[in-house]
């Protein structure tokens, strides 16, 4: 079961999910996730900016 605020928000109308439930999930979808916590595809650029 999905908890809104720990494992995902909504942002415009799209469900985000958080790195606390990528964690949980325990793998790498890769699909260039936003709160990826294995930073797939993501450049070192992309990093800072989310910082």
């Amino acid at each position: 079961m999905l908890i809104e605020n720990e494992d995902f928000y909504w942002e415009n109308g799209f469900m985000v999910f958080t790195e606390s439930y990528h964690l949980k999930r325990g793998h790498c979808c890769k699909n260039k996730c936003r709160h990826c916590p294995w930073k797939f595809g993501q450049t070192q650029n992309d990093i800072k900016a989310i910082k």
